[in-house]
């Protein structure tokens, strides 16, 4: 936001350099951006000087040796000039010794062609006056002579770009910020008065051009006023009305509407002026929009409105959109004779939500989104009024309209003066407290007991807990006050959290496969979430309030983001095809949405290198290696859980050559292994891309168990072979598992130590809609050569219970 020294001036006295008060800011709490002179700059020892005597130099044609009158303080001063336009008797700008002019040149005595002069006279460019070089700036109002320049020439000012933080909407003025350097400067705060409003028997009426104001929409517009003036005159606003609105960047338009835009950058409240005669009906309705109802707004565009947005509107169509815009037809015009003036307090939610959908953030929604004091409606309105009548004519008329009751905005908070030195850590008097309180017009009252009660003001919303008053004393007596202590900080010895463990685990095993870490966007296009996820997951992902048209969904997976990013450096023939993240995602489990901490990986097997020697790339097997490795870090043993082929309608994966673990009562989701060929080719990106995706809930995240030393078997191991004949669709992992425990169990006084398959057959000799698969398994034992008796009978009890207690049969 734009603050204006000069416009700071009416309402606080001011006598610090910028730099001053801008530091004085920074302690407040409000940064600022940067600074912005213009005019002449605060000038030391630069005065008001009036030339007695002029004589020509006795070594230079083109100098003259000046006998000037600098005041009472300075006196007389022999000057050398070389400027023509001046004459005995001017009055001019003079320099004395100890000045410093923009641009640094530091005036000192010196001597000219071996004559002294004590000082410079000054041309406009000098002194940052102006452009003009031509000669000496000559005073033609005649001031008194040693009067310093800066009270001479008041056209200077500096602009402040101030960062306002969003809790302070009551410093979104120049009012609010003076009330600050007020209480900052222990000095008084001068509000504007509005005493020549008239009185009910000097108005006239203005029934005729107005009938009144209608809100059907309560709970958004709880407060409407409106006020009409007829008779106006429309044209160019006075000089300091422009020079005002002009420091901090806004264009000057007519009197009426320059008279609106001062007072929402003076008082911090939004209002608009409408013309009369535009009103349909003579009346205002305060009504929610129709759904795709359309109106061009002041800028031009045709906006699509929603029901959801607020509209002030005749009863034909409508005039603006509330607390944002007004619409082109109704602004008023040059030929403009009698308004109406519209001052609200609007719900900030609503106006806030319009805003974003609509793309459109202006001054007004700028304040109405963030909170507009209530009960500052009335003076504002009675300001702009007064201003209007000063500017631009008319009569104010009887059919003011107020619709609606002033929300409650007032606070009392409970505290004591011990609370506050116990959390503010050093001895403060009760009354610096006190002051410090009172300074930003909070009333303070003591009760018997001793418990302090504080009024907060209406317009200081951000304060409801004894710890707001807490940070308002330490503000206002000087955070560069509080003395210094002794920094003592309590050693701990708490792990990182699991999640951070998990991330650090998964990206040290990746970095070590040679992956690369990307970090995409959490929030993804609508576009990319139908296509990969499905329309369903999509909506149920989507966001009320989008930050712009590509960001409108949370993810539902990592690797369309990591996808788009082996695409860029295909492009960019990097040769990296090799890609990790680590991330939050959102699913949907046991019916609701949830974040789920993920972690995936891809490889592309598209050769972008030349080399004399094939790569070796990831299959499916790798794959899948590598996610239970995942896993693993999050104490799952994906190999206790069952793994299936993933369906045709899971489009981000290839149906046969991808599978799937999930269990919704653990918490976790699995993908691995082919991504949908088609999808790739839809993203031009070349070759196969094989990747695995593990999410995991995080309140269930847990540390693994951790890895205990186990005595290895110095004997050598026995192993035996079994076909075992199963479904087609039976997955060979699940009759590995099968078969392990089952040997587990029969294996007694030894281990077994791997059970694993080695070939499928299918053909002649097995049964239609079966497979053989061949199953290896290898026993060992810690202190001993296994016999042959032993093994044999532990194999033959394993063909009992594949028989008896499996949905298997063994080939024969």
């Amino acid at each position: 936001m734009k603050v204006s020294l000069k416009w700071l001036k009416r309402y606080v006295d001011l006598d610090e350099t910028p730099e001053e008060l801008a530091a004085s800011l920074t302690l407040l709490g409000f940064e600022v951006d940067d600074m912005e002179t213009t005019g002449v700059p605060q000038l030391e020892n630069v005065v008001v000087g009036e030339v007695l005597q002029r004589d020509q130099h006795p070594d230079a044609d083109k100098l003259g040796v000046c006998r000037v009158d600098c005041g009472p303080e300075a006196g007389e001063k022999s000057i050398v000039c070389g400027a023509s336009n001046y004459k005995v008797g001017d009055r001019v700008v003079v320099a004395l010794p100890g000045a410093e002019l923009p641009g640094g040149f530091k005036i000192k005595p010196s001597k000219l062609r071996g004559v002294p002069s004590d000082g410079m006279m000054c041309g406009a460019s000098e002194i940052g006056a102006g452009n003009d070089n031509s000669g000496l700036l000559i005073l033609e109002d005649r001031p008194e002579t040693g009067t310093p320049i800066n009270k001479v020439l008041t056209d200077s000012d500096t602009v402040f770009n101030l960062e306002v933080t969003p809790n302070r909407p009551d410093c979104l003025s120049h009012i609010g910020i003076a009330r600050e350097l007020a209480a900052w400067y222990r000095r008084d705060i001068k509000y504007p008065e509005v005493n020549d409003i008239p009185a009910e028997s000097d108005r006239v009426s203005g029934a005729d051009v107005f009938q009144g104001v209608e809100v059907s929409a309560e709970e958004d517009c709880p407060l409407y006023l409106a006020s009409v003036i007829k008779g106006v005159k429309i044209g160019p606003s006075p000089k300091w009305l422009q020079e005002a609105l002009s420091s901090i960047g806004l264009r000057p338009i007519n009197n009426v509407v320059d008279v609106t835009n001062f007072v929402l950058h003076e008082c911090g409240n939004p209002m608009h002026a409408f013309d009369a005669r535009d009103i349909a009906g003579g009346k205002i309705i305060v009504r929610n929009a129709g759904e795709g109802e359309a109106m061009t707004t002041l800028d031009g565009e045709e906006r699509k409105l929603s029901s959801r947005m607020l509209v002030i509107s005749d009863e034909e169509k409508a005039l603006a959109v509330a607390g944002v815009m007004g619409g082109q037809n109704s602004e008023v015009k040059n030929d403009t004779t009698d308004l109406v003036l519209e001052v609200a307090y609007f719900r900030p939610s609503t106006i806030r939500w319009v805003s974003k959908k609509l793309a459109l953030s202006t001054d007004s929604s700028y304040r109405f989104e963030r909170g507009v004091d209530p009960l500052s409606l009335r003076y504002a309105s009675e300001r702009a009024i007064s201003l209007i009548l000063e500017t631009a004519g008319g009569k104010l008329c009887t059919n003011g309209v107020k619709v609606g009751t002033e929300p409650v905005s007032e606070t009392e908070i409970k505290i004591t003066p011990e609370w506050v030195r116990k959390k503010s850590g050093f001895d403060i008097s009760n009354e610096e407290i006190r002051e410090a309180w009172e300074l930003l017009d909070m009333k303070v009252s003591v009760d018997s007991e001793g418990e302090w009660t504080v009024s907060v003001p209406s317009y200081r919303g951000d304060l409801f807990r004894p710890v707001d008053l807490l940070e308002e004393v330490l503000r206002i007596y000087g955070t560069d006050k509080i003395p210094g202590g002794a920094v003592r900080a309590t050693a701990t010895t708490a792990s990182d959290s699991p999640i951070t463990q998990f991330n650090r685990k998964c990206s040290s095993y990746l970095i070590g496969q040679n992956f690369a870490e990307t970090v995409t966007y959490t929030l993804r296009s609508a576009e990319e979430q139908r296509r990969w996820a499905g329309h369903v997951s999509a909506e149920e992902l989507a966001l009320l309030n989008p930050i712009s048209e590509d960001q409108t969904q949370l993810r539902h997976s990592l690797l369309p983001g990591m996808l788009e990013v082996l695409h860029l450096n295909q492009s960019r023939k990097t040769g990296a095809n090799r890609f990790f993240e680590t991330g939050r995602v959102f699913r949907e489990l046991n019916g609701k949405i949830v974040e789920m901490v993920a972690v995936a990986f891809l490889e592309c097997n598209a050769g972008t290198e030349r080399t004399w020697k094939e790569k070796s790339y990831d299959d499916f097997y790798a794959a899948k290696e590598r996610v239970k490795t995942l896993a693993s870090y999050a104490g799952i043993d994906l190999g206790k859980f069952k793994i299936r082929e993933v369906s045709e309608n899971e489009g981000a994966w290839q149906e046969g050559h991808s599978a799937a673990y999930e269990e919704p009562k653990a918490g976790f989701f699995v993908r691995v292994g082919l991504m949908s060929l088609p999808r790739i080719k839809e993203m031009d990106i070349q070759g196969e891309v094989f990747g695995g995706i593990f999410c995991y809930l995080p309140e269930r995240l847990r540390e693994p168990k951790r890895i205990k030393f186990k005595p290895f078997s110095l004997f050598p191991a026995s192993s035996r072979d079994l076909a075992i004949v199963v479904d087609q669709s039976e997955p060979a992992e699940e009759v590995v598992r099968t078969l392990n425990k089952i040997a587990s169990k029969a294996a007694k006084g030894f281990e077994v130590e791997n059970v694993s398959a080695f070939d499928i057959y299918e053909g002649t000799g097995v049964p239609e809609g079966k497979k053989s698969i061949a199953i290896s398994m290898s026993f060992r034992a810690l202190d001993r050569t296994l016999k042959d008796k032993e093994v044999n009978k532990a194999f033959e009890t394993i063909q009992s219970n594949v028989r008896e207690k499996s949905p298997y049969s063994i080939r024969d």
